[in-house]
């Protein structure tokens, strides 16, 4: 497995060893022991699991303490471009962002710590996108950034009118209004 460090610490991007031949492919997408050694130290409780037509803009979601939650992220068909943005204040990268493309064809997958921000938006006709979390779903501790916000200045490589946004995301505040976590204090990590 090869880890690829970006530019937010604590954020890695993950390309697994696949094995593939005439049969077609094969590689482990998690495993515990493997992972914590590279000092992804996850006690994940649920994986999930979303289908979205191309121009589906999630995001960009977190959750407040004590639900917090590190995500482990894929493709498993389609390409999708995923975002994670530092929203820690006090972070020397506070307010910054790292986009990578994660697609079926690539087998990429992005670790996102707590005190981070994700999203990501469907790039191909169609996406299956899985993911891993370590803290359960808490709808009244969940929000949300907006993800046209002109500071944080992303580029969703689709064009702001074929971007499809639920109801729920369209109602996201900027980063100057969001309840943001305190990076000195790391109560994002609770």
């Amino acid at each position: 497995m090869n880890i690829i460090p970006t530019l937010l610490d604590g954020v890695l991007l993950i390309e697994p060893k696949v094995f593939g031949d005439a049969r077609g492919y094969f590689f482990e997408s998690w495993n515990r022991k493997k992972y914590e050694a590279l000092g992804i130290n996850c006690n994940f409780m649920q994986d999930n699991e979303s289908c979205s037509r191309k121009g589906v803009l999630r995001g960009l979601h977190y959750q407040m303490p004590p639900y917090t939650q590190a995500k482990l992220v894929r493709v498993i068909h389609g390409t999708v471009l995923d975002v994670a943005v530092d929203i820690r204040k006090g972070s020397p990268t506070f307010g910054k962002h790292v986009a990578v493309e994660l697609s079926g064809e690539n087998k990429r997958q992005l670790f996102v710590p707590r005190g981070f921000a994700h999203g990501f938006v469907v790039l191909s006709e169609e996406a299956v996108f899985a993911y891993k979390c370590d803290n359960t779903y808490a709808p009244t501790h969940e929000r949300g950034i907006a993800c046209d916000d002109p500071v944080l200045a992303i580029n969703w490589q689709l064009e702001k009118d074929q971007w499809l946004l639920s109801e729920k995301d369209r109602k996201n505040v900027l980063l100057k209004d969001a309840e943001l976590f305190d990076y000195e204090k790391k109560e994002y990590l609770l």
